[in-house]
């Protein structure tokens, strides 16, 4: 039974890509990034950690990306404790494990309230993969960018089959810093 199990986990990995991140490089905007808003799915494993003034906190983040919804989730050491975050066109559910679930239309400021991760995450599913938002302002800075008050700068990035996506970022506001460690990327680049 196990082997069987582990033969169609093989032949299911076809239908995306893995990949494991090595070579690193330094953040480049070109035209080529452009492509990225067309990749519609994606997703990432890794690592992040939330500082602000009185706070902080780390977790391990696995994040997947579609057309129709974001499901991030966020477990602490040995995978103990954590969220899973839902958030799509009607809004915000997290649960947070042992029936606690919760739902909101207000979807930054209920995270914020229920996970206590006080970011723009309607721009940051554009961030983790190194472009700004394309329905606000940006600016250029040192490895990076600023956008809506929070500067974004990419500390190396790495090669994932024809894409140059991140690999250990940091978004800051005033108050508040993300670091983002992605230790792998899966792309579907199946577009829809």
């Amino acid at each position: 039974m196990k082997k069987t199990l582990l033969l169609v986990g093989i032949l299911a990995l076809p239908a995306c890509s893995v990949f494991n991140t090595i070579p690193e490089m330094a953040y480049q905007p070109t035209n080529a990034q452009n492509e990225l808003y067309d990749l519609h799915r994606w997703a990432f494993e890794g690592r992040i950690a939330i500082t602000n003034k009185n706070d902080g906190w780390n977790a391990n983040i696995n994040w997947e990306h579609s057309p129709t919804e974001d499901l991030i989730k966020l477990s602490g050491p040995l995978g103990q404790g954590g969220a899973l975050i839902q958030v799509n066109a009607s809004g915000v559910t997290i649960d947070q494990g042992g029936g606690d679930v919760k739902s909101s239309a207000d979807i930054e400021n209920f995270i914020n309230q229920q996970v206590g991760l006080s970011v723009p995450v309607n721009s940051l599913r554009y961030w983790v993969v190194g472009l700004p938002d394309k329905s606000q302002t940006a600016s250029t800075i040192e490895k990076g960018f600023e956008q809506v008050g929070w500067k974004n700068q990419y500390k190396t990035m790495q090669p994932v089959g024809s894409y140059v996506l991140p690999r250990n970022m940091t978004v800051t506001s005033e108050t508040v810093k993300l670091k983002l460690f992605i230790d792998q990327w899966i792309l579907d680049d199946k577009r829809k």
